[in-house]
């Protein structure tokens, strides 16, 4: 089984807002043969606690407007360096660089399928499906 449509669009969605906040190394993966409680991840990072907050912000709005979607759950935000936006079809995590190196999960989910992102979501500093 592999994600549905519906949360690949939603996937594309949040990748294209958190590229528009300059969020870093932005990556997606498909996880759904791995867990039954979503379809995909979507991760991304930046270098201070305020632009990870700008990320979250503009990730909400977008798939709120553009997706019709609220998350279900939303984890971190008070900290700032690790916010988790749970949308049940897919969960976005937006770290701080440090929490990112530090907790590794591209690591964790390496054998996934990755999402190829659009191409908005994928200029300098940013991943895409093929790590470019």
């Amino acid at each position: 089984m592999s994600a549905t449509d519906r949360a690949v669009g939603l996937v594309n969605i949040a990748a294209e807002a958190a590229a528009d906040k300059l969020a870093q190394e932005i990556i997606a993966y498909d996880v759904s043969d791995q867990l039954v409680i979503t379809d995909a991840f979507v991760l991304c990072s930046a270098p201070n606690d305020r632009q990870v907050r700008s990320i979250v912000e503009e990730v909400e709005d977008r798939l709120r407007d553009k997706g019709g979607v609220k998350p279900v759950r939303r984890e971190g935000e008070r900290d700032g360096r690790w916010v988790l936006l749970d949308y049940a079809d897919i969960v976005v995590h937006i770290q701080h660089e440090e929490e990112r190196g530090h907790y590794g999960l591209e690591r964790l989910w390496k054998d996934c399928p990755r999402i190829t992102l659009p191409e908005s979501a994928r200029g300098q500093g940013r991943a895409g499906a093929d790590g470019a």
